[in-house]
């Protein structure tokens, strides 16, 4: 593991397996739940409220695909802390005490949201800090947490393509029931996002779909969530690199309100096993191309 500012133990996990069954990586960035004191204290809402914004228990979800040979990545820091989903310089000036970088991205849809990497807000919009915050603690975060998961991350990928010429990262979420927005329609049980078609090749979000359709999920596409920086900064299937977002309606697995796991919380567990299985029978000829394995 690398270096992390010493209130996470380790700041994110990965299962590793000695022999690898597919070049495919199940990541969760979303699921920590480590809240340290420094940022509970400089909050203005409670830790309650904060965990609204985390894909609970998702890690929990997918963790036994390692012992099946798949790579699982973890973070424990909150995503309202950092958000490892984002670009890493997506900062709203108004947050912080002290001049940004001026390569930072301040002007983002994300940062105008509130959802920048340092988010000014949690997913209900409700506004985190009491006041502003030091430039430093932010680029502190960056520099201890944010950039040490995607160099783990990116080396996972880089091992899976040069050994096959390809690879897949599954990169898992969860959403709430219920939209924002008051005319939204019924969410689907699980969203497939791949960046309108870009970050993967096609069979990857249909073996996906056809997987969870079968196992009585509703499935949809893209809407509300096309898939984040993760999806489109890994996602090169022109180079063999494909990366699909999977979100996950966090009805069907937990209790909102108690933020409790259901009773079918191991069946879901069970079911990301059968997507392993389905997406690791793909034939590598139809992923490639292979130019990596070949150097």
């Amino acid at each position: 593991m690398t270096e992390f500012d010493g209130e996470f133990s380790p700041p994110f996990e990965i299962a590793e397996p000695e022999v690898w069954r597919a070049p495919i990586i199940f990541n969760s960035p979303h699921s920590g739940s480590v809240y340290p004191n420094s940022f509970l204290n400089a909050s203005r809402i409670d830790l309650e409220a904060l965990q609204r914004s985390e894909d609970s228990f998702m890690d929990e979800l997918i963790d036994h695909l390692s012992v099946r040979g798949f790579p699982v990545v973890r973070a424990h820091f909150p995503r309202s802390y950092i958000d490892v989903n984002r670009e890493p310089y997506e900062l709203d000036p108004r947050m912080f005490v002290g001049r940004l970088p001026s390569f930072a991205n301040t002007r983002s849809m994300r940062v105008a949201g509130g959802l920048g990497t340092i988010p000014r807000v949690v997913g209900d919009g409700q506004e985190i800090y009491r006041e502003r915050i030091a430039v430093e603690d932010a680029l502190a975060r960056i520099e201890t947490l944010y950039k040490p998961y995607h160099r783990a991350l990116r080396r996972l990928i880089n091992k899976a393509h040069q050994t096959w010429g390809t690879v897949i990262l599954v990169d898992c979420h969860s959403m709430p029931s219920v939209g924002v927005a008051r005319d939204e329609p019924r969410r689907p049980d699980v969203v497939i996002g791949d960046r309108y078609g870009t970050s993967c090749a096609a069979l990857i979000p249909s073996v996906v779909e056809e997987t969870m359709a079968a196992r009585g999920y509703s499935v949809g596409r893209n809407k509300p969530y096309a898939g984040g920086f993760i999806t489109e900064h890994y996602g090169n299937p022109s180079s063999g690199l494909h990366t699909v977002q999977v979100e996950l309606n966090r009805a069907i697995y937990m209790d909102e309100r108690l933020r409790q796991r259901s009773e079918r919380f191991r069946t879901v567990a069970e079911d990301f096993t059968v997507l392993a299985d389905a997406l690791a029978s793909i034939p590598l000829s139809d992923l490639g191309p292979f130019q990596a394995a070949a150097e």
